[in-house]
């Protein structure tokens, strides 16, 4: 396929790095790489924690260079979006009017962040963070005198919360289940999350739904809760999860479940169309399901298997999936995601602020969660991808080496 024109929808960091792969690995064909941002692909990890904070810019954040892309023969389209896709005639409509033909599709249109849809959600002060443009809106909005009200007690809402406290705002966490990080960690993180902001000045409110927006001459000044109470606020940041933009996909008649339906090579329903990154419900095989994961590490794993696959080569190894979360001076590691768990077993203090939480299936690692832990984040990680059987009595003694415990 080495001289077949590949177009990617989607310049963030798993379309601009499939790009750059497959001139890596040799492809020669001309490459259009789409993306609907001003700028070109960046890192978005650091926009809720180094951009807040104004120690991080573009230029620092940037996948590469934009000299990069040209000089590489990769024709960068910014500031445009795909409308619709032709499978027969192996074209794409974009916004700005043009046409580009395909030989291979390359899908990385992302996820965007799920609206609440309740009075006021149009209201300047209400905001996402999703994008370089949504971290600078927010960077110029909060700071010392000003109260930030988070939406969403999620990874998201408590690293803004974080960086909210460092520019020196007030912060409000409105979270409408009865605890933080409810759908995505286990109770004891919960816990010492919880803590751990409050003492630094964050003041959580759980069991909290969002009602209405309240304004006054088109800003928002507060959240009004289901119970009728009002937190007055002077910006409000919506973090209550992302959904995959996969509606040109379905629209041209792929396979989609909860994201673009994809196998092991990021190969679609459509042998000339793949989808990566966070727009993709892939296999997982070590846990015998499907499932979209929203993660750097899963948009570079895809990157390579489609990169992989279009020039040819081998398939990459299998990764176990992992992501992480920086908040203040903790650096929570997680591996794995905790399906079918039937104990959850804790190693180290809390009170320490460095322990890891194990969750099993039988003798069997299924996912770790490491708060300032990296040889229980890297060991554990090992364990999930080996399914080795592991002793439960030494893995929960912290004076056993993690590497003794996995031998």
């Amino acid at each position: 396929m080495s001289g077949q024109h590949v177009a990617i929808l989607g310049a963030g960091h798993a379309g601009g790095t499939a790009a750059a792969l497959l001139r890596q690995y040799g492809h020669e064909g001309p490459i259009t790489l789409v993306g609907a941002e001003p700028i070109p692909p960046y890192q978005r990890p650091p926009l809720s924690k180094a951009w807040l904070k104004g120690e991080a810019d573009a230029d620092s954040l940037a996948l590469k260079p934009l000299e990069f892309y040209a000089e590489h023969g990769i024709d960068f389209r910014p500031s445009t979006t795909a409308t619709s896709i032709n499978r027969g005639a192996k074209t794409v409509a974009l916004s700005d009017g043009s046409n580009v033909d395909y030989d291979v599709l390359i899908l990385a249109t992302g996820a965007r962040a799920i609206a609440l849809p309740i009075p006021g959600a149009d209201l300047a002060g209400v905001m996402f963070l999703r994008t370089a443009a949504d971290a600078e809106q927010l960077k110029a909005t909060v700071g010392p005198g000003k109260t930030l009200a988070v939406v969403g007690g999620g990874y998201i809402g408590l690293e803004v919360a974080a960086s909210g406290r460092a520019l020196g705002a007030e912060v409000v966490v409105l979270e409408r289940e009865p605890r933080l990080l409810a759908r995505v960690a286990c109770e004891t993180l919960s816990t010492f999350f919880k803590g751990y902001h409050e003492q630094r000045g964050v003041t959580f409110e759980l069991g909290a739904t969002a009602a209405a927006f309240e304004g006054r001459d088109g800003r928002v000044t507060g959240v009004r809760l289901a119970d009728g109470r009002l937190i007055a606020c002077d910006a409000v940041v919506v973090g209550v999860g992302a959904a995959p933009n996969d509606e040109i996909a379905r629209d041209c008649g792929l396979e989609t479940a909860r994201g673009v339906v994809v196998d092991l090579e990021a190969r679609t329903s459509d042998p000339a169309i793949f989808a990566i990154g966070d727009v993709a419900h892939r296999p997982m095989p070590i846990y015998g399901r499907m499932f979209r994961m929203e993660s750097v590490p899963n948009a570079l794993e895809q990157a390579k298997q489609a990169a992989n696959a279009i020039v040819g080569r081998p398939a990459p190894a299998g990764e176990v999936p992992w992501q992480w979360s920086d908040q203040y001076d903790l650096k929570l590691q997680i591996a794995g995601y905790a399906f079918d768990v039937d104990e959850v077993l804790l190693r180290g203090d809390p009170a320490s602020g460095k322990f890891a939480v194990f969750h099993l299936q039988g003798d069997k690692v299924q996912s770790v969660e490491a708060i300032n832990a990296p040889p229980e984040f890297m060991m554990g990680k090992q364990l999930i991808g080996n399914r080795r059987a592991i002793d439960k009595a030494r893995l929960a003694d912290p004076t056993i080496s993690m590497k003794e415990v996995a031998v």
